[in-house]
């Protein structure tokens, strides 16, 4: 599992806010100033052992949790000059991520996006965040993650639920699953792909 520490934290939310970056950060000193309040919006990793065990050819994976801001959602109605610009600070977000936690150049890939969402008492479905896990993705070719985000490289995004934020925003993680067949094999992928029946006739 890959994730942010606060000092790569730090200089993301920097970079995303054009803000240069220090060349000799002070460190704060103990106790409440050495804190930082986005930890405390952080939810536990996604646990999708059983999701990815249905994979065929499965590799290495990685955990990404988004920095905290406002997502895209189906059910909400924006300008679309307000969109675009979601899309592209979460792009650049991604992008960023994928960068500084080095995830490395993949042929082919299934990729969930698991929302976290906020401790509120009523049902959700991370269907409706699909919006948001567009501009994820672009943002992971963009750096080089993936070729492209076509079936020929990409499967999913898949949706999936994790554990809600302590507070704060709601939070979207990344799962990035390394698909791979061996020589002369295709990869079947997607979820229940392991229990696709066989197409051998009797």
């Amino acid at each position: 599992m890959l994730r942010l520490t606060k000092k790569q934290l730090a200089e993301l939310q920097a970079r995303r806010n054009g803000t240069p970056r220090a060349r000799r950060p002070v460190r704060p000193a103990t106790g409440k100033a050495a804190s930082s309040p986005l930890a405390a919006q952080e939810p536990p990793p996604p646990d999708l052992t059983a999701e990815i065990n249905a994979l065929a050819g499965t590799g290495r994976s990685w955990i990404l949790l988004m920095p905290a801001g406002e997502l895209l959602n189906s059910n909400q109605r924006r300008h679309w000059t307000a969109v675009a610009r979601l899309r592209k600070r979460m792009r650049e977000e991604a992008a960023l991520t994928a960068r500084v936690l080095r995830v490395p150049p993949l042929q082919r890939a299934a990729i969930y996006f698991v929302l976290h969402p906020l401790p509120v008492d009523r049902q959700r479905d991370p269907g409706n965040w699909a919006d948001s896990a567009k501009p994820y993705v672009d943002g992971l070719v963009d750096a080089g993650v993936l070729p492209d985000d076509n079936e020929r490289y990409l499967s999913g995004p898949y949706p999936a639920m994790g554990e809600p934020v302590p507070g704060g925003d709601a939070r979207i993680s990344l799962v990035i699953v390394e698909l791979r067949a061996g020589e002369g094999e295709e990869v079947h992928d997607g979820p229940g792909a392991s229990e696709r029946p066989s197409d051998e006739s009797d």
